[in-house]
């Protein structure tokens, strides 16, 4: 099963180190094959840390993750909500 959903980034600094960090750990803990592409942008490993920030990511950009296995819909949740989270105002808190 293949699942694609398309979310706005909310992070008020964008996906830099801390936020990418634990998106691409949620997207390797899941064990399935995801990737995440900046607007039509070609996609990359999800998984991968360096691929996540090597998009350049902003607050407000949105971003196409596509999930391909058993569960797909539900890592995508899980993904969904740490890229909506403003990490970078719950480290100021």
């Amino acid at each position: 099963m293949t699942a694609t959903r398309t979310v706005r980034i909310g992070s008020s600094h964008g996906l830099h180190a801390r936020p990418a960090k634990l998106f691409a750990q949620a997207a390797k803990d899941s064990r399935l094959a995801v990737t995440i592409a900046k607007d039509s942008g070609k996609p990359v490993n999800a998984a991968s840390i360096l691929g996540v920030i090597s998009l350049a990511i902003e607050y407000g950009d949105y971003v196409t993750l596509t999930a391909d296995g058993d569960g797909a819909e539900g890592v995508l949740d899980t993904l969904t909500e740490l890229l909506t989270t403003d990490h970078d105002q719950d480290a100021a808190g």
